[in-house]
């Protein structure tokens, strides 16, 4: 062996050892969270260089480029229906919910007869197609974007996984190292309601949906063979949450992330592996870094293959007011 075979192969050691910390890591920081022992806070941890950072501090990086790059490079990520989109409603007694955005035509509604409106009302809606300004205003707090993942032809260009009890810390920070372990780009988003997190997963293009969530349920079942101890209680549903589309429906939607309101709560953002949000909420959490998986076979097996897996550059940023 050779001396160039020699350090390839400390470094092969080298880097599995790594690995094995970092997971170790995480176990551990789990364990510490479910006895309810506070970590210690350290310097807030970010994916800009350290020159870019402090730029950012004195004032808006010229590396994140224009608004309009911002958002281009957000939807690049989120993909889901263009077609249509909904937008959260708040009621005067505290309900709330999501409704497809769409204009009625309030002729055939007039002309159908009451029992018969609700239907008609359904078949001659308009509905409004997702746009940059729609994205534009989600972001800067003028309304909150519901995403429709699940495309016309059943495929999809994300699978999200939803956590929402108590103890979604635990199993979000179990999930995330399967998928580091199975060599799955994953980034972890804490919900707006702060008491839960989405764990986004993109894909270089759109897969058949029953292939996504394939992939979701072979992290899943890694995740419980590593910590079957514990269980994952808080583990809700996947997005798109159907594997065909269903009849006269859109699928379920899910919550595009950043909205305004919510961050300010630092809620809705992106967070690293110790639940801290990042300074500038590009999509660089741990094992994420705008990353995207890549060769997803039909039994949901994951590889992204050497020089396969691209990452965007991760240029967008968000300011005051949003953008």
């Amino acid at each position: 062996m050779n001396k160039v075979d020699c350090e390839l192969s400390s470094l092969g050691v080298s880097l599995a050892e790594v690995q094995r910390l970092r997971e170790e890591n995480v176990r551990l920081r789990s364990l510490i969270i479910a006895h309810g022992i506070p970590i210690p806070e350290a310097a807030k941890p970010s994916c800009l260089p350290p020159q870019a950072s402090n730029s950012a501090s004195e004032g808006r990086n010229p590396r994140v480029g224009t608004a309009e790059q911002r958002i281009a490079l957000f939807r690049s990520l989120f993909r889901g229906r263009d077609d249509v989109y909904a937008i959260r409603w708040e009621s005067g007694d505290g309900r709330s919910g999501y409704m497809p955005k769409g204009d009625r035509d309030w002729r055939s509604y007039l002309r159908a007869r009451d029992e018969d409106r609700k239907k008609v009302d359904r078949l001659t809606r308009t509905y409004r197609p997702l746009t940059d300004d729609v994205v534009r205003g989600h972001l800067v707090g003028e309304h909150t974007v519901g995403l429709y993942p699940l495309l016309q032809d059943e495929t999809c260009w994300l699978l999200a996984v939803d956590f929402d009890k108590k103890t979604w810390q635990q199993d979000t920070a179990a999930f995330l190292a399967a998928c580091r372990g199975l060599n799955v780009p994953a980034a972890l988003e804490r919900s707006r309601s702060g008491n839960g997190g989405h764990v986004w997963i993109f894909f270089e293009q759109a897969i058949p949906a029953t292939t996504a969530r394939k992939l979701g349920c072979v992290i899943l079942t890694r995740t419980m063979e590593s910590r079957h101890q514990v269980g994952l209680d808080s583990y809700d549903r996947f997005f798109p949450n159907q594997d065909t589309m269903p009849k006269g429906g859109f699928g379920n939607l899910i919550a595009l992330p950043l909205q305004k309101a919510p961050r300010a709560n630092k809620n809705s953002v992106f967070v690293d592996a110790e639940f801290r949000p990042y300074p500038d909420q590009r999509i660089c959490a741990e094992g994420g870094n705008g990353k995207k998986a890549t060769e997803v076979d039909s039994g949901g097996n994951c590889s992204r293959g050497r020089g396969r897996a691209t990452s965007h550059s991760g240029n967008w940023q968000l300011h005051r007011g949003g953008l």
